[in-house]
């Protein structure tokens, strides 16, 4: 089993939250990105990767790839997986990926979104995957750095 210690939304991805803050709090050593089009976007990964402490390994796949591979980490391994969008969680839950708890840390608004909380977005895929997702028994808070107070998704909903 993984020892994956948190699952963030966040469609940014890595940045200075994520690389340090968040890695910090929970003790990982292990990034996992998971997002289509950052695994074939050397240039995306580097910039990621600057704002990572060089004690701390990024690794940068697909959803499917992440799905695939995710069972093979080692023990030492404590894996922070992040990932742009809740559709992508549903893959990676529907694709046997061990995830009991997600974090939504920002959901930038777009055209046909609606802000529902001060850093997320939502539109009806949306809210239709963060269902499913409670379907499968994920818990689902929204938090944007360690030292705030979660909150409860669904109220949102």
């Amino acid at each position: 089993m993984p020892n994956i210690l948190l699952t963030r939304i966040d469609n940014r991805l890595v940045h200075g939250q994520v690389g340090v803050t968040w890695v910090n709090h929970l003790g990982a050593n292990l990034i996992v990105v998971a997002d289509d089009e950052v695994a074939e976007d050397e240039i995306q990964q580097d910039l990621m990767e600057m704002v990572v402490p060089d004690a701390i390994g990024v690794r940068f796949f697909s959803i499917q790839t992440t799905a695939d591979i995710i069972h093979d980490a080692s023990e030492d391994q404590y894996i922070f997986l992040v990932v742009k969008t809740p559709q992508d969680v549903l893959r990676l839950v529907e694709g046997g990926v061990p995830i009991e708890k997600v974090n939504i840390g920002n959901m930038h608004y777009s055209e046909g979104k609606t802000q529902i909380y001060s850093t997320v977005s939502v539109d009806e895929a949306d809210k239709e995957a963060f269902r499913k997702l409670k379907e499968h028994g994920v818990k689902l808070e929204v938090r944007r750095v360690p030292d705030e107070r979660p909150d409860d998704i669904y109220k949102f909903l």
